[in-house]
């Protein structure tokens, strides 16, 4: 009985030529091995012709990888589809949908290179050049780049030696809010059958303001409600409290920030106290964010407020914790967003 090759593994088949190629410099007839194996009686021929093949040897018998289709597209073409899809946005071609997706960049490709992919195919082909599916992150079109990048090149940089000739702290302040009924982190579950975490059912709330130093000091006051001036006041007063260095401090443009009180009151300081404003719409400057990023993936999200327990409590202790770990404090202006920060 014939054996057909094609229903023989490839490693099977590669196996069967070097026991063919042996039996034979043992002096048995291909014909016999070509019988024994139960292929056709040329094929031991086969196998003996391919080894004494110029420059070939036993290397002609390894398994060699299947070549496969030949990709539609080259690979200056794969680089040139990167290009076009990594920072960029689908409405920048024409398209009205904000997000890639596998159906735009197929059709940008036909457009644009005049070929036609399968929605796999394209797949594939992002995969290969280093593209992969990401939730986004937000940014407002009324964020000024221009703006931004001056603020690290010059103006902070600026602050910087005016902090350093007065010999003066630079704190960084930022606002945040809890609620005992959030959840922010990810946990594993069965496909398609999302995980249920219990919260408390009282829906309890709380605000929570910081200021933050590259060298790893921290400050933080909770209270309840939304900031007004004459509230900001209040934590400027106990922020300067004691202090006999002059402050630089960098916040963001909340109108809270800006009003007549305020503005009377840094007066009064007499250079003792000096606010610095963040560009408009660019809350990654500020190192504080990370310091409510980290709370709030290691609080409420990993324990769950217990019966009886007070969010204010809660947040209090951790806010502390945080403060007496100062190489914490000092990690958050080491992130990628905030490199630009040198007073450290």
């Amino acid at each position: 009985m014939k054996n057909d090759g094609r229903t023989l593994t490839r490693e099977t088949l590669e196996a069967m030529r070097f026991m063919a190629l042996e039996r034979m410099a043992e002096g048995e007839s291909p014909a016999a091995v070509s019988a024994s194996f139960g292929m056709h009686r040329t094929w031991a021929y086969k196998v003996r012709l391919k080894v004494r093949g110029r420059g070939q040897g036993k290397r002609a018998l390894q398994l060699r990888r299947a070549p496969g289709r030949r990709r539609k597209l080259t690979d200056a073409q794969g680089r040139q589809v990167f290009r076009w899809v990594n920072g960029k946005n689908p409405r920048q071609y024409g398209f009205d949908f904000g997000l890639w997706t596998r159906q735009i960049v197929r059709e940008l490709i036909a457009q644009r290179l005049g070929v036609s992919l399968s929605l796999a195919s394209v797949g594939a082909l992002l995969a290969r050049v280093g593209l992969t599916a990401q939730k986004p992150l937000q940014r407002a079109y009324q964020r000024d780049p221009d703006a931004i990048e001056r603020w690290q090149r010059e103006t902070y940089p600026a602050i910087a030696r005016q902090a350093k000739r007065d010999k003066a702290d630079i704190y960084f302040w930022d606002e945040s809010g809890f609620r005992a009924d959030s959840v922010h982190g990810k946990t594993w579950g069965a496909k398609g059958h999302t995980p249920v975490v219990s919260v408390p059912g009282q829906r309890q709330g709380i605000s929570a303001a910081s200021a933050v130093s590259a060298k790893g000091a921290f400050w933080f006051t909770t209270y309840k409600g939304g900031l007004n001036g004459d509230l900001f006041v209040t934590f400027l007063q106990r922020l300067m409290r004691g202090r006999r260095k002059p402050l630089h401090l960098i916040l963001d443009n909340l109108p809270a920030h800006k009003t007549r009180a305020v503005k009377t009151y840094v007066a009064k300081s007499k250079g003792k106290l000096t606010l610095h404003f963040l560009p408009g719409y660019a809350p990654e400057l500020n190192p504080d964010e990370l310091v409510w990023s980290h709370a709030k993936r290691t609080g409420n999200a990993r324990r769950p407020l217990r019966a009886g327990e007070r969010l204010e409590d809660r947040i209090q202790f951790q806010l502390a914790d945080m403060a007496a770990q100062p190489n914490l404090i000092r990690s958050f202006s080491r992130h990628p967003s905030v490199a630009y920060i040198t007073d450290c």
